[in-house]
């Protein structure tokens, strides 16, 4: 959809350039999970970019919405400001300080993976420079360029071992490019993405491992994507090409004897160009990685992601401590919380130094599966994969329990962790099976269980996946899951289970806010039937019986309630008296979800 362009970096053009850029990396996420191949090929920067920037853009639009309320009705506030008229800040909406501060700290919260983590860090540098005048509206061309110099620096200092043809040699060309450049933010951002992009080119003559997949870097491709968002923000069109340099997700190696891994770059991005370029021999160690960068590497096994409440002197210590323990070290953020990212072989370890440091919190650890590969081709011949098997996303570990009694592969989702694509890839993995059937289980996780589904078809894997938007619904597929019959048969089947199973929860709201029911305070008891809010309350079972009353209305044959851990104990005995007493020949099956995010799932089919 076309937007006013912004002639300023105001608030609103804050809003308008993370809404561009998760449109922007969505479309391009699979071709940049495609190109992962450093630091570890797990095929998932684009899904993890993508993730990171959709958390930036909600704590954004949090900021604008609690604006919105404090004004008045929706429409008054500062969404329909224009670019020629009142800046948001005086129309009454959010100061750009405020804009940029919640997209950093959304982004640090919601960082995923190597890239996700650098990223979270540029937009912190950034945010740095451009929250120094609290009190401005806006800033010009020649605050973006600070911004973009103080953002390529500060991600290269959360590094412990900066490498070059990375991202990191991407944001330092677009901060060199912006400073280089005259005139107002759109020339500036229009300089930025330039000079990005030629460095993007540039990268496999700079890191081997990149020349021998002919790829370029798929962090620093994420990158050019998000500066071509901002771009677009400040003139209103999608960037092209204006330089004789030509990016591609895959780069050709020279043919043997033909010409060097530079041919095609315009002057002065040659390979091995600038002070920070170390050419290496092919299958050598670029600076900083752990160990040959070939298909014979000893990778560390696990990646440990997590946050941190802890104090500078303590996080210094810290660094030393996973630096020593692993490779892939990024620890950003600052103000006493922290983001923490590291490959390691010994997971606990590293989450035990964090627990030194301070409080380590949404703890993420993804098996990267190269040890168990190398462990079974040593020792016997890979068993015969199965025919066929089904991997379902799950919230909490009663329902694990229950998926993996009926034959199912469980990834645990917790709250507020859901699980990255590398994870679902992995579970793929081991469910060894020549055909799976995937179940996300939550709508928020389609680009994820996506990224994953393509990988593990570029790996042989048949897979089919049906867009589960909640554990119930899941359910309702796994029990008319037969193996025997053809594959078509069986996903049409639980796909139309699926289907026909009206999905509600009942959840506590975390802050006052608008919704389809009418505005609720913090601490309001919400019942949410297919995504939407429906009754606002007080009293769970009381709530949780009215979005009973509502689904059943509509007819219905069986109940599913799944009860979480905080859930009062009562409100499922409440409900089977309730069906039986008001709904004939309806069944009810109750299921303990455990720590499960949300107090109660409701089935109707």
């Amino acid at each position: 959809m076309a937007h006013v362009p912004q002639r300023f970096f105001d608030a609103l053009a804050v809003r308008t350039w993370c809404g561009l850029s998760l449109s922007a990396l969505g479309r391009a996420r699979e071709e940049i999970d495609a190109i992962n191949v450093y630091p570890v090929a797990d095929g998932d920067t684009g899904t993890n970019l993508y993730l990171t920037v959709e958390s930036a853009a909600a704590a954004v639009e949090a900021v604008f919405a609690g604006h919105e309320l404090d004004a008045g009705p929706p429409g008054a506030g500062p969404s329909a400001a224009r670019a020629d008229g009142p800046s948001p800040v005086e129309a009454g909406g959010p100061s750009l300080a405020e804009a940029v501060g919640a997209m950093a700290h959304g982004a640090l919260i919601g960082a995923r993976g190597n890239s996700g983590t650098i990223l979270a860090q540029l937009l912190r540098g950034m945010a740095q420079v451009l929250t120094e005048r609290s009190d401005s509206a806006h800033t010009d061309g020649a605050g973006l360029r600070l911004a973009l110099r103080n953002a390529a620096e500060s991600a290269r200092q959360a590094v412990a071992h900066p490498v070059e043809g990375t991202v990191l040699t991407v944001a330092s060309a677009a901060a060199d490019a912006g400073e280089a450049a005259e005139g107002d933010c759109a020339e500036v951002a229009r300089a930025a993405y330039e000079g990005a992009r030629a460095a993007l080119a540039a990268t496999p003559g700079q890191l081997s491992v990149l020349e021998r997949a002919g790829v370029v870097d798929a962090g620093g491709h994420g990158l050019v994507t998000v500066l071509g968002a901002l771009v677009e923000t400040f003139t209103g069109r999608t960037p092209g090409p204006s330089a004789p340099v030509t990016v591609h997700a895959r780069v050709e190696p020279p043919p043997e004897g033909g010409p060097d891994a530079g041919a095609g770059l315009t002057p002065g991005d040659a390979p091995g160009d600038g002070p920070h370029a170390h050419p290496e021999p092919a299958g050598a160690a670029p600076a900083g990685q752990c160990g040959p960068a070939n298909g014979d590497h000893d990778d560390p096994a696990f990646e440990v992601i997590y946050l941190l409440e802890a104090d500078d002197a303590a996080v210094a210590r810290l660094r030393q401590r996973l630096d020593a323990l692993g490779d892939s070290l990024v620890v950003v953020g600052g103000d006493g919380l922290w983001n923490v990212h590291v490959h390691v072989d010994d997971a606990g370890a590293a989450v035990e130094a964090g627990v030194e440091a301070g409080r380590p919190y949404r703890i993420r650890i993804t098996h990267f599966g190269h040890a168990d590969a190398r462990a079974a081709g040593a020792e016997r011949a890979p068993r015969e994969p199965r025919r066929r098997a089904v991997v379902a996303v799950v919230p909490g570990e009663g329902l694990a329990g229950l998926y993996a009694e009926a034959g199912a592969t469980a990834v645990l989702a917790r709250p507020g962790e859901p699980p990255a694509s590398g994870e679902l890839v992995q579970a793929v993995r081991r469910a060894h099976a020549r055909e799976v059937v995937l179940l996300p289980n939550d709508a928020e996780l389609r680009h994820t269980a996506a990224a994953a589904a393509e990988q593990a078809r570029t790996e042989g894997v048949r897979v089919a996946l049906i867009p589960t938007r909640s554990a119930v619904q899941g359910i309702a597929a796994l029990a008319v899951h037969e193996p025997g019959r053809r594959f078509d048969e069986d996903v049409v089947a639980m796909t139309s289970a699926a289907g026909a199973t009206r999905y509600a929860e009942v959840v506590v709201a975390e802050h006052q806010s608008w919704t389809t029911a009418g505005i609720c305070q913090a601490g309001d008891v919400l019942g949410l039937i297919d995504g939407d809010v429906a009754v606002i309350g007080a009293d769970v079972t009381e709530v949780a019986a009215t979005v009973l009353d509502r689904m059943l209305s509509a007819g219905g044959e069986l109940v599913t309630l799944v009860l979480g851990d905080e859930a009062p104990g009562t409100v499922t005995e409440h409900l089977e008296a309730r069906v039986r007493e008001a709904y004939l020949a309806v069944d009810t099956v109750v299921h303990r979800g455990g720590r499960q995010g949300a107090l109660l799932l409701v089935g109707v089919e």
